[in-house]
C-alpha cells in the first residue's frame, strides 16, 4: 500500500487505468470527475449507468430497475454487462476511473477477466480515507441542506460500518497486489485532488 500527501507535480496526460474507492459521505464522485478530466479519461459510475439504461429501456436496464426498485443491489452479472459495453465507447480507449466498481471480491474477478480480453491491466485503485467523525458530520450537514430527516446519526453510523464490511476484501485484493494508493481525504477539494493525481503519476511512471 502506498501512502501518499499533497505534494508537487506536472500536469501532463499518462494513460491510465483506475479505480476510486471512499465512504460515503468522502466526496467520491467530486474527485473522481476532476481527477478523470486530469488524465483525459472518462469518469464511470456505476449508478450513472444503471440511470442511462433505465432510463434508454434496455434489456440490461429492465433488469436493472427491478432490483432498484426493491432497494436491492444491482445484481453482479447485470454491472458487468454494463460495464462491458460502456468500455467498448471510444472515449474508454485511453483509459477510464471506475467510481462503485468493483463493489465486491466476485466483481474484482469479474473486472479482471473483463480487463483480460482486452489484454488491458489495472494500474491503481485509489482509497479516500477520511475520519468517521468528518463523514459524520458531513453527511448530517448534507442531510439537513437537502431535508432528508431519516438520515440521523445512527442510519449513517451503520451505512458506513456496512460499507467498510463490504469493501474491505476489496481493498484487501488491491492492497496484496501492490497497486493501492492511500490518499488523505480531508482538506481543501483542490489539494485532495492533487495528491491524489500525484499518487497515479508516481505509479505509473515507475
Amino acid at each position: 500500500m502506498v501512502e501518499v500527501s499533497a505534494a508537487s507535480f506536472e500536469w501532463t496526460s499518462v494513460m491510465a487505468r483506475l479505480i476510486i474507492m471512499g465512504p460515503p459521505g468522502s466526496g467520491k464522485g467530486t474527485q473522481a470527475e476532476h481527477i478523470a478530466k486530469h488524465f483525459s479519461v472518462p469518469a464511470i459510475s456505476t449508478g450513472d449507468l444503471f440511470r442511462a439504461h433505465v432510463r434508454d429501456g434496455t434489456s440490461l436496464g429492465a433488469e436493472a430497475g427491478r432490483y432498484m426498485d426493491r432497494g436491492e443491489f444491482v445484481r453482479d452479472h447485470v454491472t458487468t454487462a454494463m460495464l462491458s459495453q460502456r468500455l467498448e465507447d471510444d472515449d474508454a480507449g485511453a483509459g477510464f476511473l471506475l467510481d462503485g466498481y468493483p463493489r465486491t471480491v466476485a466483481q474484482v474477478g469479474s473486472l479482471d477477466a473483463l480487463l483480460g480480453t482486452r489484454h488491458q491491466v489495472l494500474e491503481a485503485v485509489l482509497a479516500l480515507t477520511v475520519s468517521d467523525d468528518e463523514l459524520l458530520e458531513r453527511m448530517l450537514l448534507r442531510a439537513k441542506e437537502q431535508g432528508r430527516s431519516d438520515d440521523t446519526g445512527p442510519v449513517i453510523k451503520r451505512r458506513l460500518e456496512l460499507y467498510r464490511e463490504q469493501t474491505r476484501p476489496v481493498i484487501s485484493a488491491y492492497e496484496q497486489r501492490g497497486i493501492l494508493l492511500t490518499v488523505e481525504g480531508s482538506g481543501q477539494r483542490e489539494m485532495i485532488t492533487a495528491a491524489a493525481i500525484a499518487a497515479v503519476e508516481s505509479v505509473i511512471r515507475h
